[in-house]
């Protein structure tokens, strides 16, 4: 697939400076760009690469002035970083534009399939599912009874989506993942073991949600686990019942959430960091990975640790603890001459 620079410019509503027919196949970083492929720049520390690389186009900021001469075909746009993102979402759509349905697949006749739906081969559709439009159903796809797929929604291979959970528009659904198997809810029984608790409730995922490879999260025992709209997920993250995320947070890999627990808006989690059930986490707290979260936190807080803390006091806290040895050095030294004074 080529384009012109006239044609991503108009994609990106930017200004060519240079030939605005050139063509691209291929994307590059700028060191290593070739004839051909398109790059960007928008870091400063790479602007060398831009008079030595063979990149046909360049994507730069809009205030670029080069001080030596280029042979690359210059694209100005007021964000070239912005820009270069917007047009590998643009390239990722129209690469991924499947449609049809392929056979052996099990579609309920109860579903009433869009005319510009994609479902890849052995997918499964059950009973009384509603899907939006331009939703994309990759092989070996679960749908269970009763869900709901708002329109423009890509379920990558190997997604499950159990009974009754709700998906928005434009989420992202990648491979492996699980929505709405059961809760971890167990009772202590007479007989010295425990007792499954029925886990009755769905899960639903809000408009542009974004989740990662292999990440499961329950259905609520009552009621919904719920991730707002914006929210993203990283890979291997475990999300308990019950659980809510608020709006345009984002959460790296290996981070697990158990029961209850109200995370808020606009925060940042770190990789592998372990948050408590029942808790309420406040708006635009940020947590460091590896951190262990095991009280409320309130909003704007930033924490590291296990138990986790405020991230400045840590810091002070690290450096007196690397020095350890030798505080304990010192005071029994000091010890040692308080007792030769006795």
């Amino acid at each position: 697939m080529k384009f012109t620079a006239e044609q991503i410019a108009g994609i990106l509503e930017g200004t060519v400076v240079g030939d605005p027919n050139i063509e691209v196949s291929k994307l590059s970083k700028i060191e290593e760009g070739t004839l051909g492929s398109l790059t960007f720049l928008s870091n400063l520390k790479y602007t060398p690469h831009i008079y030595t690389t063979e990149a046909s186009i360049t994507i730069v900021n809009a205030d670029f002035k080069p001080e030596k001469p280029i042979s690359t075909t210059l694209i100005k746009v007021d964000d070239a970083y912005e820009g270069f993102s917007k047009l590998l979402e643009y390239y990722d759509r129209i690469k991924s534009n499947k449609t049809g349905i392929e056979q052996p697949c099990y579609i309920a006749e109860s579903v009433k399939v869009p005319d510009d739906i994609y479902i890849g081969a052995f997918a499964y559709i059950g009973n009384n599912v509603e899907i939006g439009d331009n939703v994309k159903i990759y092989p070996n796809v679960f749908i269970g009874d009763n869900v709901k797929i708002g329109d423009n929604t890509t379920i990558y291979p190997g997604g499950k989506v159990y009974s009754d959970c709700i998906i928005g528009k434009s989420c992202v659904i990648n491979s492996g993942v699980i929505i709405g198997a059961d809760g971890f809810g167990f009772a202590p029984n007479k007989m010295g073991g425990y007792s499954k608790i029925p886990q009755t409730g769905n899960v639903i995922l809000e408009d542009e949600v974004d989740i990662g490879a292999g990440t499961t999260i329950d259905r609520a025992t009552m009621g919904s686990t719920i991730l707002r709209f914006g929210v993203k997920l990283d890979n291997q993250i475990q999300i308990a019942h019950n659980v809510e995320i608020g709006r345009n947070t984002v959460i790296a890999a290996q981070t697990g959430v158990a029961g209850s627990t109200k995370i808020g808006e606009h925060c940042q989690v770190g990789g592998q960091v372990g948050i408590a059930g029942h808790l309420t986490i406040g708006d635009n707290v940020k947590v460091q990975a590896q951190s262990g979260i095991g009280r409320n936190v309130k909003d704007n807080e930033v924490l590291q640790g296990s138990p986790a803390f405020g991230y400045g006091d840590f810091n002070k806290s690290y450096v007196h603890f690397k020095n350890l040895p030798k505080i304990v050095k010192n005071i029994n030294e000091i010890d040692k001459k308080v007792d030769g004074t006795n």
